[in-house]
C-alpha cells in the first residue's frame, strides 16, 4: 500500500476514535443528565402531589396511591421519606421511567406515587446520536481528502529523495535533492532526509574521485618503468628465464593499460567513434584476435556456421557503432570465458546480439546480483584473475548505448548477452572504406 494511503487510512481511523469517544461521552452524559432531571421533577411533583392530598384527601397532578405497575422497591417506603427509583420497562407508549413515591401517613397508609416518562428525553437523546453520527461521517468525508492531499505531499517529497537516492546508487553522482525541496515548508524530518542523502553523495562522489584520480595517476605513472622493463628483457640472453620475465612484463603492461582504460570510463572522457560495419565480420576479428579456440556462429543466415571472415561480412547485420569498442568487450568476453570457464566456448550472433556461452561453473550469485567488481573474480571455481574484463566490457557497453546482460544456463556454464542499440531511422551509406577498417593491427 502506498504510504499515502497509509497516511489517510491513520488519520481516518484517528478521527472514526476522536469521533467515537466523543460520541459516547456526550451520550452518556446526556443520558445521565435526563435521568437526574426526571428523578428531580419525581421528587417535585410528589412533594406539590402530597401536600394537595393533604388538603383534599385525593391524588392530584397525575399522582395515584398504590398504583399496580409501582416497583417493589418503592412499595414500603419510610412515613415520611420520598424515594424515587428508575423503571426500565417500556410499556405501550411508556417508556423507561422514573418513579417517585412517599406513604401519606403512618405505616400501612396507602403509598403516593409519581411517574415521569422519559420516552420523549429519550427520543431526543436518539436524534441526538443520529445528529453526531451525520456529523462525524461529514467531518471525515472533508477531512478525508484533505488527509490525502497531505499525505501526498509528503509521499511526493519521499518519492522525489528516493529517486535522488536511486539515482545515485545507479551511478549517477551528481543527483542531488538541492534546497528547494524543503524551501517554503520549513525544516522538516523530510528535509533532514534529503540534505542527508546530499551529504551522503557529496561525500562519497569525493571519496570516488580520490579514488580515480589514485588509480589514474599509478597507472599513469606505472607505465614508464613497465615500459622500460619490456624493452630491458630484449637484453636478455634467450631461454626459459627471458620467455618467463617478459610474460610476467607483458601481464603487468597489460594490467596497466586496463587500469587507465578503466579510469578513463570512470571520467566519462570516452567517446564512440562510430561507423557503419558488419557485425559478424566484426565479432569474428574480435575472436580471432583472442587466438583461442571459440566456435562463431551466425544465426537468420544460408551461411549459419563455420563460415570464415569474408561469409561473415556478406551475411551479417550492419550496424552503426565504434568497431574499435565492440571487439574490445567481445574480446573480454571471450577471455574471461576460456579462463575462469571450461570448453567450448561459442559466439552467437543474431541480429544485433552477440552472446558468449561457456560451459563452465558459471557466474557467481553475488556477481549476479551486484555486478563485476574489480579484482575481484568470484567463486574460486572461476579461475584467477584481475577481476577488470568485466567491468570495461560493461563500461564500453555503457559507451556504446549497447545493453550487456549477465546470465547463467538452465544447464550450466555463463552466458554473456550484448545487445546493440537499432540504427537511426535516417540510416545513411556506410563511409568509404568503413567496412574496410574492420580489421585493424593488434595493439
Amino acid at each position: 500500500m502506498p504510504l499515502r494511503w497509509k497516511i489517510a487510512a491513520l488519520a481516518a481511523a484517528t478521527a472514526c476514535l476522536v469521533a467515537l469517544a466523543v460520541g459516547v461521552l456526550v451520550h452518556v452524559w446526556t443520558a445521565m443528565d435526563i435521568r437526574s432531571r426526571a428523578e428531580m421533577d419525581a421528587t417535585n411533583t410528589v412533594y406539590s402531589a402530597m401536600e394537595v392530598y393533604r388538603r383534599t384527601g385525593t391524588p392530584a397532578g397525575g399522582a395515584e396511591l398504590d398504583p399496580a405497575e409501582l416497583p417493589t422497591a418503592l412499595r414500603h417506603p419510610a412515613g415520611a421519606d420520598r424515594r424515587v427509583a428508575y423503571d426500565g420497562r417500556v410499556e405501550g407508549n411508556l417508556g423507561p421511567s422514573v418513579w417517585g413515591a412517599q406513604r401519606v401517613g403512618g405505616p400501612g397508609s396507602p403509598v403516593l406515587a409519581v411517574r415521569i416518562n422519559m420516552s420523549p428525553q429519550l427520543h431526543d437523546l436518539r436524534r441526538l446520536d443520529a445528529s453526531m453520527a451525520v456529523a462525524s461521517l461529514v467531518s471525515l468525508a472533508a477531512a478525508l481528502p484533505l488527509a490525502v492531499y497531505g499525505a501526498t505531499l509528503v509521499a511526493r517529497r519521499l518519492r522525489r529523495v528516493a529517486e535522488t537516492a536511486a539515482r545515485i546508487s545507479g551511478g549517477d553522482l551528481d543527483a542531488r535533492n538541492g534546497p528547494a525541496l524543503g524551501r517554503a515548508r520549513g525544516r522538516d524530518e523530510v528535509t533532514d532526509i534529503a540534505a542527508t542523502v546530499d551529504l551522503m553523495a557529496d561525500s562519497l562522489g569525493r571519496r570516488l574521485r580520490i579514488e580515480r584520480q589514485f588509480t589514474a595517476d599509478v597507472a599513469h605513472e606505472l607505465r614508464t618503468p613497465v615500459g622500460g622493463l619490456l624493452a630491458a628483457t630484449d637484453l636478455l640472453p634467450p631461454g626459459e628465464t627471458e620467455d618467463l620475465l617478459r610474460a610476467r612484463v607483458r601481464d603487468l603492461r597489460g594490467l596497466v593499460e586496463d587500469l587507465l582504460e578503466i579510469s578513463r570510463l570512470d571520467a566519462g572522457a570516452e567517446a564512440p567513434v562510430r561507423a557503419r560495419v558488419p557485425l559478424a565480420a566484426v565479432v569474428a576479428e574480435a575472436v580471432a584476435r583472442t587466438g583461442l579456440d571459440t566456435e562463431v556462429t551466425v544465426t537468420g543466415s544460408p551461411a549459419a556456421e563455420h563460415v570464415d571472415h569474408a561469409e561473415h561480412a556478406a551475411a551479417s547485420e550492419h550496424v552503426e557503432t565504434d568497431p574499435r569498442r565492440l571487439e574490445r568487450i567481445v574480446g573480454n568476453l571471450v577471455t574471461n570465458a576460456h579462463r575462469h570457464g571450461r570448453t567450448p566456448v561459442r559466439v552467437t550472433v543474431e541480429g544485433l546480439t552477440v552472446v558468449v556461452r561457456d560451459h563452465g561453473p558459471g557466474f557467481p550469485a553475488d556477481l549476479l546480483l551486484d555486478g563485476p567488481r574489480r579484482f575481484r573474480t568470484g567463486a574460486a571455481e572461476r579461475g584467477a584473475g584481475h577481476g577488470l574484463g568485466l567491468t570495461i566490457a560493461l563500461g564500453q557497453a555503457r559507451v556504446l548505448g549497447a545493453e550487456l546482460r549477465l546470465d547463467n544456463a538452465a544447464d550450466g556454464g555463463a552466458i554473456a548477452t550484448l545487445r546493440l542499440p537499432p540504427p537511426p531511422t535516417d540510416t545513411r551509406p556506410p563511409r568509404d572504406g568503413a567496412e574496410a577498417d574492420t580489421r585493424r593491427p593488434r595493439p
